[in-house]
């Protein structure tokens, strides 16, 4: 990794938490890599290729950062919405100018919706109700 200066950010959807350092380089020499295995190997679909690349295309950075970043938590999907918001803060916190951008598609919004917790004295699901007899 290079030893200049990275730009460190949190990214958190559902219960997935997504810490970025994000250095400046060509990922062709570096790629980015999630708890130590390259991106394209850790999400090899390209519908996720598409949008974990959002916040770079976006503001024209496709291949000016590199990065490495750990995944914790939740799964894929919700690991990868964590990833794109901690990629769109630490490129504002690089260029501040670049926060209408990212803010214009949506991008520094934390999605928050979570499973509701299952409650006592309820049924299988957290609303569900017990079925009461008929007479």
């Amino acid at each position: 990794m290079p030893a200049n200066k990275y730009y460190y950010a949190i990214g958190r959807r559902k219960t997935a938490t997504v810490i970025i350092k994000m250095f400046k380089g060509k990922q062709e020499e570096q790629p980015i890599t999630i708890n130590g295995i390259p991106i394209h190997d850790y999400w090899p679909s390209e519908a996720a290729k598409t949008v974990y690349q959002e916040p770079l295309k976006t503001t024209n950075t496709l291949n000016k950062f590199t990065a490495t970043a750990t995944a914790k938590g939740s799964g894929k999907a919700g690991q990868l919405g964590a990833f794109v918001l901690a990629v769109s803060r630490a490129l504002e916190k690089f260029d501040p100018d670049l926060r209408p951008i990212l803010k214009k598609r949506g991008l520094l919004t934390r999605d928050q919706r979570q499973k509701e917790r299952r409650k006592p004295g309820l049924a299988q699901k957290a609303r569900a109700k017990k079925q009461s007899p008929k007479r």
